[in-house]
């Protein structure tokens, strides 16, 4: 049995890689092969988008699969409803916990803040949802009000809270205090979600499941924004070989999962440290005594 639960976000995070555009059908053979591989949860997209999403969405839903699907929503009653109408059951719902966000750009408060989950997640719930929340930009965010929207997160009814490094500024040893801190003082499950701008995804994703992080976002070969998110083959693997974990993952499945998403997302093969080793061949000097 697992140990720690893959939140998988390439269909979402993913494709807002620069240049990437995944069909609906694409969408669909991804959502089967993330399944196949044995990931926990597949987020499947922002159904406030737009037909093509929502499309996708309720044609990923209705394949049954044993993986949770989740949609991915800003705290406002529209987006949930939009969520609800391409029957998800399993909302993420995401707000701005930073004061560089909160203030300077959405000119707004931390109160407000509040108020919008409240009403969007006491909607969702209303409707027989399960609901995760985002803590979007909590790398910048004040540690006190963090800690403050954890417990806020955990009494509104919230499964676990989502850590988003949102800019990729965090290193290993700051993401583990700030992530050992939450889980210490407000006992609520947390996901990591991490972004490569500084090249630390996948070691901060790492030092938040050494901290007592159970659920980990990533996406296949760290497809993402800017430079990328959290590898998910990079992860498992390091799980498996170097923290001595038993991952359920289909190694065929999970090789034929990059090789698609790939040719998907038009992304040439590189040396994928999860997957295969490039090897030439290094001359060698033996020094005669």
């Amino acid at each position: 049995m697992n140990t720690v639960c893959f939140v998988d976000t390439t269909l979402r995070d993913g494709e807002q890689a620069a240049g990437v555009a995944f069909t609906v059908e694409e969408k669909v053979q991804i959502a089967r092969l993330l399944d196949q591989v044995g990931v926990y949860q597949i987020e499947a997209g922002i159904p406030a988008m737009g037909k093509l999403e929502t499309d996708a969405i309720y044609r990923i839903l209705s394949l049954d699969l044993k993986a949770r699907i989740s949609t991915w929503n800003r705290a406002t009653l529209g987006d949930v409803k939009a969520s609800l109408a391409c029957g998800a059951r399993h909302l993420h719902i995401s707000a701005p916990v930073s004061d560089i966000h909160i203030r300077y750009k959405l000119k707004r408060s931390r109160l407000w803040v509040l108020d919008s989950v409240r009403r969007a997640v006491s909607y969702a719930r209303e409707h027989g949802c399960t609901v995760t929340i985002g803590a979007e930009d909590a790398s910048r965010a004040d540690m006190g009000f963090l800690v403050t929207f954890a417990r806020f997160a955990r009494e509104e009814g919230a499964s676990r809270l989502r850590f988003a490094d949102t800019l990729g500024v965090l290193d290993p040893f700051i993401t583990r205090n700030k992530v050992t801190r939450i889980i210490q003082e407000v006992g609520i499950d947390v996901e990591m979600h991490a972004h490569n701008d500084f090249g630390m995804a996948v070691a901060n994703t790492l030092a938040a499941y050494q901290a007592g992080a159970k659920y980990l976002s990533t996406t296949v070969s760290g497809l993402g924004e800017r430079a990328g998110n959290s590898s998910f083959e990079e992860m498992v693997r390091i799980l498996q070989e170097m923290k001595g974990l038993k991952i359920d993952v289909d190694d065929n499945k999970l090789n034929e999962l990059i090789d698609y998403v790939a040719v998907a997302a038009n992304r040439p093969f590189y040396h994928t440290k999860g997957k295969k080793i490039n090897a030439g061949t290094v001359p060698i000097r033996i020094r005669e005594n």
